[in-house]
């Protein structure tokens, strides 16, 4: 830290194109007419963010919450992430066996007992089980749990938890039984179970908390921005207190083959750069893509 307070550092001026008016400019002459060129310039150094001292202004994390490929305790997750132990394993959720990726991070053994009733439990999509044990227990390490969070404006309290796909488990069984038995068969909490937001909603409404509520996607940095985001709400005075992250639960079969599609097309759009590097008309090379990616 205090190397990026060296008084070495400076700030870059307000506007690097204005000659400051105590200094010289130098002028070059010469025979030729003189043509006006401009030019931008940066500064190299960076002035380090001053460390925010307004009460009002400062944000802190008082409890943490979680469900892993590690288990549900905090500390015993971050033992492990230092220790270097790894949480991908062979998936046997499913029959991976002709996918051509048959690992991932398959979450074991997790238990919604005491979070979540058992209507619920029978009901909701794991994603959205994630999210509610993951919040609760965040706020009982705040010691918020219970009938401690009526302590507080719930008002005030808000919930930003993003998810990447969703519901996706009860968004496929709806599109399965439409298919396969008709529009009368599919579930009314097809698409309420499946949209992104509604992890936040969820916890919200099971815990009254009545400020800021929505959801980001944004793919894997989807939790980032939900805790930039939330962090804000607090800083603009629009909430006190925020219950922020991002779950996930895409090891299924249709979530499985989404992804490792997305990463074969990634593998092909850098092939597709290089064609159009060497001179391959560009449309040609898009409908090359598109063939082998999709066909």
């Amino acid at each position: 830290m205090q190397a990026l307070q060296s008084s070495s550092l400076r700030a870059s001026p307000p506007n690097p194109l204005r000659t400051p008016s105590n200094r010289q400019s130098h002028q070059i002459t010469n025979a030729r007419p003189t043509t006006r060129r401009s030019f931008i310039s940066a500064s190299a150094s960076v002035s380090a963010p001053k460390r925010e001292t307004d009460p009002k202004k400062r944000v802190v994390i008082t409890g943490m919450g979680l469900v892993s490929v590690f288990g549900n305790d905090v500390d015993a997750y971050y033992e492990k992430l230092l220790s270097g132990e790894s949480g991908i394993s062979l998936i046997d959720r499913f029959d991976a066996s002709k996918f051509p990726t048959r690992f991932g991070g398959q979450i074991r053994g997790f238990s919604s007992e005491g979070y979540i009733d058992g209507k619920n439990e029978r009901r909701l999509d794991d994603c959205l089980k994630y999210c509610i044990v993951a919040g609760k227990k965040a706020l009982e390490s705040a010691n918020l749990g219970g009938d401690k969070l009526n302590t507080i404006d719930k008002q005030k309290a808000g919930v930003l938890v993003g998810t990447g796909m969703g519901g996706l488990t009860v968004f496929s069984d709806g599109v399965q039984a439409l298919v396969e038995k008709g529009h009368r068969r599919i579930s009314p909490f097809f698409i309420p179970y499946a949209i992104t937001n509604m992890g936040s909603a969820l916890l919200a409404i099971d815990l009254g908390l009545m400020g800021p509520n929505y959801s980001i996607s944004t793919a894997c940095a989807t939790s980032n921005y939900c805790f930039y985001a939330a962090a804000n709400h607090i800083r603009r005075g629009e909430a006190d207190m925020m219950v922020a992250g991002g779950t996930e639960a895409a090891i299924i079969p249709i979530g499985w083959e989404v992804l490792l599609l997305v990463g074969h097309c990634r593998r092909e759009m850098m092939t597709l750069k290089r064609l159009q590097g060497h001179g391959i008309n560009r449309e040609m090379a898009l409908s090359w893509v598109k063939e082998l990616v999709f066909w």
